[in-house]
């Protein structure tokens, strides 16, 4: 059904809320359609739930470089790309980013 996507700092430990997102589908020789977003004061892109995401990989690229340039610090990643697959669309996938300015991790399940 669509894409739960959330971002935490985890310097700070809260959501990491502004941060400019988007999703592009990936296709064999090309990328697809995009989808951009930014995150609200939860760290979520809500928009993102409500998309009919066909089965096939996306990927996911948050702009980390403005988001810790705004709170006084450098990013080594300036953004983060997650590649996820998607392989039941009436599924809602949970993506789970924790940010830094010197690493990241990611967390996936389907939460239906």
């Amino acid at each position: 059904m669509g894409i739960a996507m959330q971002a935490l700092d985890g310097m700070y430990g809260r959501p990491a809320a502004g941060v400019r997102a988007r999703v592009e589908r990936i296709e064999a020789d090309r990328r697809g359609a995009e989808v951009r977003g930014e995150t609200d004061r939860d760290g979520g892109v809500l928009t993102w739930q409500a998309i009919d995401f066909d089965s096939g990989l996306y990927r996911i690229v948050l702009e980390t470089d403005s988001y810790f340039a705004g709170l006084g610090h450098y990013a080594v990643y300036p953004e983060v790309a997650v590649v996820v697959r998607i392989q039941r669309p009436s599924d809602t996938y949970r993506v789970q980013v924790t940010l830094s300015p010197y690493s990241y991790s990611t967390y996936f399940s389907s939460i239906d």
